[in-house]
């Protein structure tokens, strides 16, 4: 296993140091996916979209050397919810603005509209798929080829652990393994992020 996925500490601790470089790649690598598929899902195309993705980012980052939030004032996952939508807002009140001043009077409806439980239920599932993908992309240099792909295969593809033996040309026994082996190391990666939420 590579020692930085086993020693990590907290992601959001590490951004108060601003000259660590990779925390802030560990940070834009898992956070800057959810922000921009959750705006194009709002509507934004996706210029628009990557240009407010870098605008959350921007006030994460000025705010980095602050990170030291209550928990009984909320998570971190819904204060960049909330960063995010501010964003959208400014957006949506910038376009209104340039309507009015061209004469077009066209309101972007989908983004304007107050966000309810069904636009955090969007956040909440965007931010577990991608999630996953990270936690995925960080664990899977820890493994040997084999030992991945009868994860992805039993866990993702959701084959029977009897083909994905086959196909790999090892025992089942060795797929189980495998693919509890990897659940593990995901739990840990997740466990480790989730403690900043």
């Amino acid at each position: 296993m590579s020692d930085h996925a086993v020693t990590r500490p907290s992601l959001l601790i590490q951004l108060r140091d601003t000259k660590n470089d990779q925390a802030w790649s560990d940070f834009v690598d898992l956070y800057a996916p959810l922000i921009h598929g959750y705006l194009l899902k709002r509507g934004l195309q996706s210029a628009d979209a990557a240009d407010l993705t870098q605008d959350v980012l921007q006030k994460v980052s000025k705010q980095a050397g602050k990170f030291d939030y209550d928990r009984k004032r909320g998570t971190f996952r819904g204060w960049l919810f909330t960063v995010t939508l501010n964003q959208v807002r400014d957006f949506v009140q910038r376009k209104e603005r340039q309507a009015q001043a061209s004469g077009k009077t066209e309101i972007l409806e989908v983004l304007h509209e107050v966000p309810n439980r069904e636009a955090e239920e969007l956040w909440d599932k965007e931010h577990e798929m991608h999630l996953f993908q990270w936690a995925c992309k960080q664990a899977q240099p820890d493994f040997r080829e084999n030992t991945w792909q009868a994860f992805w295969k039993t866990s993702v593809e959701a084959k029977p652990a009897k083909q994905v033996a086959e196909e790999l040309a090892i025992s089942v026994g060795a797929v189980h393994i495998a693919k509890s082996r990897v659940l593990s190391r995901l739990r840990e990666i997740i466990h480790d992020i989730e403690q900043d939420e």
